[in-house]
């Protein structure tokens, strides 16, 4: 499986109202905005719509196309979808989104660890529900880990009158 580029193929309509090949092509990995400079956690920014329902026009195209930018936040109020790979033997920071996150693991494992201390093993074919909680990603292993991510914007946590915002904690 490539861990630097990821095909993207968008379909729309021509002006009789037929399904057509809007765009077939090659998105390439980048680093996250909140981790400059980091090169063992690649991801590849496909998509992102800014509100609900979803519009649906050539117009809107464009600007959800190439809005699709990869920071640990939604996109204000609508949805991001993204593939993330982490290299072996390496980890995430602590963070937390502002968002639901539908994380499907498509390629290898990783531990999530979570700031109580509960660690869980993800694999290929497992499904993670991410409900803005804090967690760190560490792959233990010698392949590399590979999920498809889909946020969708949320309010934040609130727990006892506190605020549990979006962060992204680096350890030292």
């Amino acid at each position: 499986m490539n861990t630097r580029h990821v095909r993207r193929i968008i379909t729309g309509h021509n002006d009789t109202g037929e399904a057509v090949i809007a765009a077939d092509e090659d998105i390439a990995g980048t680093g996250l905005v909140e981790d400059a400079g980091r090169t063992d956690a690649i991801f590849f920014g496909l998509w992102a719509t800014h509100e609900m329902p979803v519009d649906l026009g050539a117009e809107a195209m464009a600007r959800q196309r190439e809005a699709s930018t990869t920071t640990i936040v939604g996109s204000g109020s609508g949805s991001v979808l993204r593939i993330g790979v982490l290299a072996p033997g390496t980890r995430s920071p602590m963070h937390r989104t502002e968002s639901l996150d539908y994380g499907i693991c498509l390629e290898g494992e990783c531990d999530m660890e979570l700031d109580s201390g509960e660690t869980v093993t993800v694999r290929a074919g497992d499904v993670v529900i991410q409900r803005g909680t804090n967690h760190v990603w560490h792959n233990r292993s010698d392949a590399p880990c590979r999920f498809a991510w889909i946020l969708l914007d949320a309010q934040p946590v609130e727990i006892a009158g506190r605020r549990l915002g979006a962060s992204w904690r680096h350890e030292n």
